[in-house]
């Protein structure tokens, strides 16, 4: 089969690989570019050392002709995580982009039958691709609610950063009761695109408002440091993006004003599965936000997200 293969910093091969064998062999059909993978490809994440297919971000058909979407987190099932129902958490979990499995920017996956979800015929497999981003959204809004002093439809929320994680968040924030939403997004192109029941600003011209709940996608020290500041007394920020590990967070802040402060990893089995149903009952809305491309052409696409030459908040590629 034919695969886009990351074999050095900012490089990377369209070219033969085995086809896989074990598990559940599922034709790629559709497969996100997700911010990790661009990570790996600049060369500054350790866990996912060339050469390796990455790709996490996958819908399909299963040699059988079933259109699936994919979990791409493989967890054990026995330990005390997965049996408390927080599987992300597993002490073993595994995830395709990451040794020893190999990713979805292929012809050809391998997955555990238990992380396929049928798609129905009438859901396009590039949106179904989406209930990976999205899921992690899901996850977070979940965890966020729980930790909230107020209703979600009572508080100001603000997502920082409008690619495919935030927007997904300010979508899930909306379906489950949210009135007030501010995405924050510095890319004009992508300003322009985003749809929803939202305020889009600029946050280089456009102060930030005083919230109770801040999920920011882009986990940047200076995302992060605005987290801080615009969370109210009491509110929460819930932490996904994973841009880097630099400081940021007012630490002396979030102690005196009682800030609570989440670091959210993923999405369960049981989010996932909640999130995909979202997408294809609509109520996330059309989902039209993303761009197809070859994934033949998956080198240069790689090279336009990194220099800022995207306007769509997801690249789908589709080998």
């Amino acid at each position: 089969m034919k695969a886009l293969v990351y074999t050095a910093p900012r490089t990377l091969e369209y070219r033969d690989v085995p086809d896989p064998t074990s598990d559940t062999v599922i034709e790629v059909k559709a497969v996100g570019i997700c911010g990790s993978d661009m990570h790996a490809w600049a060369g500054h994440d350790d866990r996912r050392p060339a050469p390796l297919i990455l790709g996490h971000e996958a819908a399909g058909v299963t040699l059988d002709g079933r259109r699936v979407t994919v979990n791409p987190l493989v967890t054990c099932g026995t330990c005390d995580a997965c049996k408390t129902g927080r599987d992300n958490l597993c002490t073993t979990r595994q995830i395709i982009s990451m040794p020893p499995r190999e990713g979805a920017f292929a012809q050809m996956l391998s997955m555990p039958e238990q992380n396929l979800v049928t798609v129905p015929d009438d859901v396009p497999l590039a949106k179904a691709a989406l209930a990976e981003p999205i899921a992690c959204g899901w996850h977070a809004v979940r965890l966020a609610k729980r930790a909230l002093d107020r209703p979600l439809n009572q508080s100001h929320c603000l997502v920082m950063g409008g690619g495919a994680i935030g927007l997904g968040a300010a979508l899930v924030l909306a379906a489950q009761g949210a009135k007030s939403i501010t995405i924050a997004e510095t890319n004009p192109a992508r300003r322009a695109m985003i749809k929803g029941p939202f305020d889009v600003i600029d946050p280089r011209e456009t102060a930030l408002p005083t919230v109770d709940l801040v999920i920011d996608g882009v986990g940047f020290a200076a995302t992060r440091a605005s987290a801080s500041a615009a969370t109210r007394p009491g509110g929460v920020i819930m932490h996904i993006g994973l841009g880097d590990s630099d400081p940021g967070l007012d630490i002396r802040r979030l102690t005196l004003q009682e800030i609570t402060f989440i670091g959210t990893y993923t999405y369960t089995a049981e989010d996932f599965r909640e999130t995909a149903q979202a997408i294809f009952d609509g109520v996330l809305g059309p989902l039209d936000w993303f761009e197809e491309r070859p994934l033949a052409e998956g080198a240069a696409a790689f090279s336009d997200i990194a220099g800022g030459r995207v306007a769509a908040p997801k690249i789908i590629l589709r080998p």
